[in-house]
C-alpha cells in the first residue's frame, strides 16, 4: 500500500483532504453527542477520577457492567489529555481513525484485486457520508469499523503470506472489536469458520493475474494453529473483565448484558418477544421500542401487521393503555405481552422466524442513514422541512448506490480468492441482526468496508469495460 501511495501521492492527498473536509463538516454541523455518549462518558470520568468503573448515582458511584470497557477506555484516554468530558476532542480523534479505515479499505482491495480497484475503494471510503457522519458521533461505530477493517486486512495478509505475525495482529484487532461491542465476537467467529472451511476444502497455493501471491489451504495443523491463535488473543482481554464482574457482582458476565441491564434490573422479555412478532423498521424502534419505559406508547403508530384480528387489536390496545397508565412494565403486564406474543408466533411461525427477520435486515441495509441527523424518522411521509426531506432522499439514493454496486461487485468477484471471507462476515452479521428487536441502520456499518471493497470491484470493472470499448 505504501508503494501505491508513493506512486499516486497527488491522488491520495487530494481525496484524503476531501475526506477530512467532509468529516469536519459533520463535526461542526451535526456533532453527535447523544444519551449513549454520556453513559460511556460517565463511566470514563468515574474510572479516571475515582478508579471505579461505574455510573454516577444520586449519592454514590455504582459499579456497572452494562458497557464493555473498550470505548470508556478510549474516552478516558482522550479526557486525560484534553480535559474531562471534552467530546469535541473525541470527535476530532475519531476523524483520523476513520481516515485510517479509508486506507484499510484500499489496502484490502489492493491485496484482493489490484491497484486500480484499491484507488476506487479509497475514493468510495473517503466520500462515504455514512462513515463521515458517525465519525462525528461519540459512539463506538467509528472504532468498531476501523478494527473490523484492520482484522480483515491482516487476515488476508496472513492467508496470502502464511504469516503467523499477521494472524497475531488479526487477533489483537478482533480483541479490540469485542471490547468495543459484544457483537464484535462475530469477527473472530467469521475468521475461525473460514479457516475451518479451508481445512475441509484444501487447495493449493497459486499466483493470480495481478501477480499477487494467494495462500490457499495450508496444512490442517497450520489452519488450526491460526484459528487457535486468533481465538485465544481475541478472547484473552475478556478474562480480566469476567473476573472483575465475578468479584464485584458474583456472577459470570464475560461480555455485556444483551439488554444493557443492571444486575437487579427487570427485563420485560415478554414485551420484547411481542415486539419481535411485528417490528421490521427503525421508525418503530424509535416510536415504540425506545419509549419503554418512561414514555407513553402511541398505539396509532403500530403497523397493521401488529394485529392478526380485530380481537387481537383490542387486546393489544388494552395492554398498551395499561402500560401508559404507569409508564412501566410490571411482571404481571409482561406476562400478558408474553401470552400475546406466544399466540401470534404459534399462528404465524414463518413470519416470526423468516419474513420479519429478513425485513429487519433489509431495513437496516436500505434505510437512509439519517438517524444522527435532524431528518424526520418517517422520511417517506415528507412531513419534514424541504431541506431535510431532500437530504433523507439523497442519503437513501447514495446508500442504495453503495448497496447495488456491492451486489454487482459480489457477482463479479465471487470467484476472487479470499473474497468468501468477506462475504461470510456479511452473511453471519446480517443473520445476527435479523434476530434483534431493535433494527437500527448503524448496526450494518461494520459491514461497510466489505461493501466498499465489493463496490470498488464493480465500478473498476465498469471503468475497464468502458475503456476497452473506447
Amino acid at each position: 500500500m505504501a508503494e501505491l501511495v508513493r506512486r499516486n501521492l497527488r491522488f491520495f492527498l487530494l481525496f484524503t483532504a476531501a475526506a477530512l473536509l467532509l468529516r469536519l463538516f459533520f463535526i461542526f454541523r451535526f456533532p453527535g453527542v447523544v444519551t449513549d455518549s454520556f453513559v460511556y462518558g460517565d463511566i470514563a470520568k468515574n474510572w479516571l477520577q475515582h478508579g471505579i468503573y461505574g455510573l454516577s448515582g444520586p449519592d454514590e458511584i455504582s459499579p456497572t457492567y452494562i458497557r464493555l470497557p473498550g470505548y470508556p477506555a478510549f474516552l478516558a484516554f482522550i479526557f486525560a489529555i484534553f480535559g474531562m468530558e471534552h467530546y469535541r476532542a473525541v470527535l476530532f480523534v475519531q476523524i483520523f481513525v476513520d481516515l485510517g479505515t479509508c486506507f484499510l479499505c484500499a489496502d484490502i482491495a489492493l491485496k484482493l484485486m489490484g491497484a486500480r480497484y484499491a484507488k476506487v475503494a479509497f475514493v468510495l471510503a473517503c466520500l462515504c457520508p455514512f462513515l463521515a457522519d458517525y465519525s462525528a458521533a461519540a459512539l463506538t461505530e467509528t472504532l468498531e469499523i476501523f478494527f473490523t477493517a484492520l482484522a480483515f486486512d491482516l487476515a488476508i495478509r496472513a492467508l496470502q503470506r502464511n504469516s503467523m505475525r499477521a494472524w497475531t495482529g488479526c487477533g489483537i484487532a478482533c480483541a479490540a472489536a469485542i471490547l468495543l461491542r459484544p457483537d464484535g465476537a462475530l469477527l473472530a467467529l467469521t475468521i475461525d469458520l473460514y479457516l475451518l472451511a479451508k481445512v475441509l476444502l484444501p487447495v493449493s497455493t497459486s499466483i493470480d493475474r495481478n501477480g499477487l501471491s494467494i495462500f490457499r489451504g495450508p496444512s490442517v495443523l497450520r489452519n488450526f494453529q491460526s484459528a487457535t491463535l486468533v481465538t485465544v488473543i481475541a478472547l484473552a482481554p475478556l478474562v480480566p473483565w469476567a473476573m472483575r464482574n465475578w468479584n464485584v457482582f458474583h456472577r459470570l458476565q464475560p461480555l455485556a448484558p444483551r439488554y444493557a441491564n443492571e444486575e437487579d434490573e427487570f427485563v420485560p422479555m415478554g414485551f420484547n418477544r411481542w415486539v419481535k412478532t411485528w417490528i421490521a423498521d427503525y421508525a418503530s424502534t424509535e416510536e415504540i421500542y425506545w419509549a419503554v419505559p418512561g414514555n407513553e406508547i402511541d398505539g396509532t403508530k403500530l403497523p397493521s401487521r401488529a394485529f392478526d384480528s380485530p380481537r387481537q387489536q383490542i387486546e393489544t390496545m388494552a395492554l398498551i393503555n395499561d402500560y401508559n397508565q404507569q409508564l412501566h412494565i410490571s411482571p404481571v403486564l409482561d406476562k400478558e405481552f408474553q401470552a400475546l406474543a406466544t399466540e401470534r408466533i404459534h399462528s404465524h411461525r414463518l413470519r416470526y422466524y423468516l419474513s420479519l427477520p429478513l425485513l429487519r435486515i433489509l431495513d437496516m441495509w436500505l434505510r437512509p442513514r439519517t438517524e444522527m441527523l435532524p431528518c424526520d424518522t418517517r422520511w417517506w411521509e415528507f412531513n419534514d422541512d424541504l431541506q431535510w426531506s431532500i437530504l433523507a432522499v439523497g442519503f437513501g439514493v447514495i446508500n442504495l448506490g453503495y448497496f447495488l454496486c456491492a451486489l454487482a461487485g459480489w457477482m463479479y468477484a465471487r470467484r476472487v480468492p479470499l473474497i468468501a471471507l468477506l462475504a461470510l462476515f456479511v452473511v453471519l452479521r446480517s443473520g445476527f441482526l435479523g434476530t434483534l428487536e431493535n433494527p437500527e441502520p448503524r448496526y450494518t456499518l461494520e459491514m461497510y468496508p466489505v461493501a466498499i471493497v465489493l463496490a470498488a470491484f464493480a465500478l473498476g470493472k465498469m471503468r475497464k469495460s468502458n475503456a476497452l470499448q473506447n
